[in-house]
């Protein structure tokens, strides 16, 4: 059985819209690519959520960018969230409790993004007994281990998760060749202690450590040497508090930090890139039940964050050149809120909220001064602790639900987000060269307003629930690179002078039909929408699709519990193909071949779809035990249970596009030459196997 899980009647009662809770439970039991259980690839099987394309583990909501997304483990946010350049998620499902997603209707509590909020709570360790579970897979192998530290009181779990890329790739890379040192693989460490002080008071604190390294070099002279890691690492310590049966506090200290590297060189060349963000946060978070009508929440939070969006280190053999200074670009972000949960009567709730944010921009920083022409003719310094630029908003959050029968409801929803940070990338796929920006003197918050109006209903005494959501989204302050931008330019000039700056709007409509109860589980999505970009300096100033539009996206997933030891899941998705831009003529100018391109994402790539199939066996749950006095068989539970999974991903081998390339086939002397468009596609039919163990 798999299901999405909620409070009793929560898709018709509760004043949430777009809000999803995952059985993590279960997870396991659907396919996934290469036997890798990955939650955010299951967020992309619900409407309003789209993938950014084979294999990825990006996901963005209703028309709202990758970095739109607060992304929160334990409290602490996670900038980057894949492994392997986005084909898988960096969270390790055996360590974590629970998911929830909030696509729109976003509480007064939670803030600095514009789309969304994913909250993954890591489990809290079993304060009864020692258990462990783990697995072996195809590329990676896991073990989870969680215990008591007082029993009764206290207890922590410990788990971890390693590919072993690199040392299958070994046997196929030539020791003497090229590339006889290369090879990749990623590792997670998640670890959590909790501990009840009193009946009062307990003590949380969590942790996450995880890395990808790329390695390549070579053994022959004159061969590329080069290595990348890139990763995160989150601390998270949480108080609760309880003051009486109606007022609570959570008081919570934030450690969030993000690093990508890139060192390499041949002979006597050297060449470094490296980007990143950290945050040092601190969250008071009170809830108090003053009425059985009304439920506040209300609190204060403050982050420092400091910013490296990109230094370049160039050395020839003892010379170093000097071709960017390495900045930092620190900034204080503070918000305040207050929310209220009010039942005005029996039929009507609502949700009503505000919050203030503030955010400065502040020194020690060196800004260049521009002409008109962007060449640089002065620098201003700015001393520690001086504030160069700041912002301040008001965030109202507004949603309500009106029941309109017994098992039946009407919700509508208004938000306005601020966000401080942007995310600007090069590329489509999510690489981790993309850099973390925040607001300052030319670049401002981004600013989104949402509407959305939806029918819920529960069938069939509670078997089915459904539902129909509209939305509108304008999005203001949008970021992309000036076209021609590299990740090395920037050097001696202001990193916000390599922008360009616009809006967007997004609308759509989701559909949710999900099966709670039976043997037989599941669920079905499908979006409608539109995503428009629009940028002065890009594509003449007309409005284009963002890369994200998809016109239609629909999402098939279904379990099925034969008995106690087989289960049986699939899913099936289709979307409409990626928005690219791709040449529409060529010229012969002096020898050289000249594209003329589209309007910016003016073709669509091939439809993608894909099903994946997935067959787990259980050992027997129990066992025959014969007692040694009288001689009886009882059936007793076994302590150690395990499982086989076996998957089939792309069950149809259908050959997805990943990017098109152009190629030139005939001769100009010929009169043939002429342009042909190439799709390349990375996964064809890949079966995978799984062994599962817990005890």
């Amino acid at each position: 059985e798999f299901e999405v899980v909620g409070e009793k009647n929560k898709n018709t009662e509760g004043t949430q819209m777009g809000t999803v809770e995952l059985d993590v439970q279960k997870l396991s039991t659907l396919p996934a690519l290469l036997g890798e259980v990955d939650i955010l690839k299951t967020i992309q099987y619900l409407p309003g959520v789209q993938s950014n394309g084979e294999g990825n583990s990006g996901f963005y909501v209703r028309g709202g960018g990758p970095d739109q997304n607060l992304i929160l483990l334990d409290n602490a946010t996670v900038y980057n969230a894949s492994h392997l350049f986005g084909f898988f998620s960096v969270f390790n499902a055996d360590a974590v409790k629970n998911i929830e997603l909030i696509k729109g209707g976003m509480p007064a509590n939670y803030g600095g993004r514009t789309s969304s909020v994913l909250d993954i709570t890591m489990k809290d360790g079993n304060d009864k007994g020692f258990h462990g579970q783990g697995g072996i897979g195809l590329i990676s192998s896991r073990l989870t281990l969680e215990g008591p530290l007082v029993k009764d009181k206290g207890s922590f779990i410990v788990s971890g998760r390693r590919t072993y890329i690199d040392v299958l790739a070994k046997p196929f890379i030539n020791p003497e060749g090229a590339f006889a040192g290369s090879g990749y693989y990623f590792y997670d460490l998640n670890a959590k202690a909790n501990y009840r002080l009193s009946d009062k008071d307990r003590f949380l604190l969590s942790g996450y450590f995880g890395r990808d390294v790329f390695d390549l070099s070579g053994s022959e002279p004159g061969s590329p040497d080069f290595r990348i890691p890139w990763g995160n690492a989150t601390v998270s310590g949480r108080w609760n508090h309880v003051f009486g049966p109606k007022l609570f506090l959570n008081t919570t200290a934030i450690y969030s930090d993000y690093q990508f590297s890139f060192k390499g060189g041949q002979d006597d060349f050297t060449f470094g890139l490296s980007s990143g963000i950290k945050d040092y946060g601190l969250k008071l978070d009170f809830n108090q039940y003053p009425t059985v009508r009304h439920n506040l929440k209300y609190g204060l939070n403050y982050t420092y964050h400091v910013y490296t969006p990109s230094t370049v280190d160039v050395a020839s053999g003892d010379t170093e050149f000097a071709i960017d200074t390495p900045s930092k670009l620190r900034a204080h972000e503070g918000a305040a809120y207050l929310q209220d949960e009010y039942d005005v009567t029996d039929l009507l709730r609502v949700n009503a909220g505000v919050r203030l944010s503030y955010f400065a921009h502040v020194g020690n920083f060196r800004e260049y001064l521009l002409n008109g022409q962007g060449v640089s003719t002065g620098i201003r310094e700015y001393g520690s602790g001086d504030v160069i630029k700041a912002y301040t908003g008001l965030e109202p959050r507004l949603s309500m639900r009106y029941t309109t029968g017994p098992s039946s409801s009407v919700k509508a929803s208004f938000n306005r987000n601020l966000q401080f940070v942007h995310l600007a990338s090069f590329s489509s796929i999510g690489l981790p060269t993309d850099v973390w920006i925040p607001s300052g003197k030319n670049v401002k918050p981004q600013i989104a307003y949402q509407y959305a109006i939806g029918y819920f209903r529960d069938l069939w005494d509670r078997k089915y629930e459904a539902s129909l959501e509209v939305y509108y989204k304008d999005m203001f302050n949008q970021i992309e690179y000036k076209e021609g931008t590299q990740p090395q330019d920037g050097g001696n000039t202001n990193y916000d002078a390599l922008l360009t700056f616009g809006k967007g709007w997004s609308y759509g409509a989701e559909f949710f039909l999900k099966r709670r109860l039976g043997k037989f589980t599941g669920w079905t999505g499908y979006t409608w929408s539109k995503t428009m970009r629009r940028f002065a300096e890009v594509n003449n100033g007309d409005p284009f699709p963002s890369r994200w539009d998809r016109r239609h996206d629909l999402s098939v997933v279904a379990g099925y519990e034969l008995n106690d030891r087989w289960t049986f899941g699939a899913t099936f998705v289709y979307s409409t193909g990626q928005a690219t831009t791709l040449p529409v003529q060529r010229y012969f100018i002096d020898g050289r071949v000249v594209s003329q391109f589209s309007e910016r994402n003016g073709f669509r790539m091939a439809p993608y779809h894909r099903l994946d199939f997935a067959a787990t066996l259980k050992n027997k749950p129990t066992k025959q035990v014969k007692d040694k006095l009288t001689g009886e068989v009882n059936t007793v539970q076994r302590r150690y249970r395990s499982s086989w999974t076996f998957a089939v991903y792309n069950a149809y081998n259908r050959a997805n596009p990943y990017f098109y390339y152009f190629t030139t086939t005939g001769t100009s002397a010929g009169g043939d030459l002429r342009p042909v468009a190439k799709q390349v596609s990375l996964f064809s039919i890949l079966p995978s196997v799984t062994w599962n163990f817990r005890f």
